[in-house]
């Protein structure tokens, strides 16, 4: 029985920030579902891992990993967790988290608050002791303390602590939240960033969706150029819809949830056609059904997260998105989730060869 409509006006009446840390704790307490039904369409295996299911948690919901069981036991097939700095930090003042419930939206300015790098790895390394693992693959997100002197050493500490524990690192310079950090995203800095930084774990790069051709096409060369495990298209828009709430318009933050739909995919097409199909994708953005999934999957996506879609419609979505990329599957009359990798982009029916 999905009690999350008995909850949800309760939760919509409290803060966000409030209403996050009341689910967070329920799930840490064991009140969370349980799916562990996949059906075998769906498996996939990317950098020697194999997913259960091509669905995953963005990241932002567990930013110092207090919850990986159960957000994996929710049915997920892989949960990234973050983003962590190295040092604790408050992020940006409050209020930070803003609803928009009409277009299933949110804009948020949280600027990396969390606990930092040695409570998050402790937090990993109890997950990972544990006699009975839930099963899913664990990314980890990565980032920058505000003010900071040197990213790349930033970085380095946090790749350096989690490489032991993580499947994969994605290396977060897209965050619209923390100043100077899009500044990575720029073809010389970005060069320099991936020149040193390495990793016996697949390393993944999360973009912005905000960028232009000339932007794009420079982090495509060098994603091939690098050998980059992956990308994760995409973080937060600072773009204002016109269908955004009124009373939205002007609050500074990323916007993310269905508002961010169509320009994530959109990216993720090109970024698959730029780089012919041989880099893994993740596509993220307004994830809220299982057309919606699909429709980034064809687009050019191996993989695909949700978050803000879970704040209107709770952890039922999960099973909802699933089944239906079980039935849409079967209406194209394909056997395989990765038969539907990049069928629209018009550069035929290319699997993106993982990266080691």
């Amino acid at each position: 029985m999905d009690l999350y409509p008995y909850f949800r006006p309760l939760l919509m009446a409290m803060e966000p920030e409030q209403a996050h840390r009341l689910v967070l704790g329920a799930l840490k307490a064991g009140f969370g579902p349980s799916n562990c039904s996949h059906d075998e369409s769906l498996k996939s295996t990317l950098w020697s891992r194999e997913f259960k299911n091509p669905l995953g948690l963005a990241a932002g919901f567990d930013k110092d990993a207090e919850a990986i069981a159960p957000l994996l036991a929710l049915g997920f097939g892989f949960v990234e967790i973050g983003t962590v700095t190295p040092l604790p930090q408050p992020g940006n003042d409050r209020p930070r988290l803003f609803r928009d419930r009409k277009n299933e939206s949110v804009i948020n300015r949280l600027g990396f608050p969390g606990k930092g790098l040695e409570f998050f790895a402790r937090n990993i390394d109890s997950f990972r002791q544990r006699a009975a693992p839930v099963s899913g693959v664990l990314g980890v997100n990565i980032g920058i303390n505000k003010g900071t002197l040197s990213p790349i050493d930033d970085y380095r500490l946090c790749l350096g602590r989690l490489e032991p524990l993580a499947d994969y690192i994605t290396i977060n310079v897209s965050s619209p939240n923390t100043a100077g950090l899009r500044d990575l995203q720029a073809r010389k800095e970005l060069d320099q960033l991936l020149s040193g930084l390495t990793s016996t774990k697949p390393l993944l790069l999360k973009i912005a969706p905000d960028l232009n051709l000339a932007q794009s096409v420079d982090i495509a060369e060098l994603a091939l150029q690098h050998r980059i495990g992956g990308l994760v298209i995409s973080n937060t828009t600072l773009m204002r819809p016109a269908e955004l709430a009124p009373h939205l318009k002007n609050e500074k933050g990323g916007l993310s949830g269905r508002l961010l739909k169509n320009l994530s995919t959109e990216l993720i097409r090109d970024f698959y056609q730029m780089t012919g199909g041989t880099i893994p994708i993740i596509g993220v953005g307004g994830v809220s059904s299982a057309e919606d999934a699909y429709e980034k999957i064809k687009a050019g996506a191996s993989l695909v997260q949700l978050y803000t879609a879970l704040i209107y419609q709770g952890p039922s979505l999960i099973t909802r998105i699933l089944e239906g990329l079980t039935d849409l599957l079967q209406r194209d009359g394909l056997r395989h989730m990765s038969q539907a990798v990049g069928v629209e982009t018009g550069t035929g029916k290319v699997q993106a060869k993982a990266v080691v």
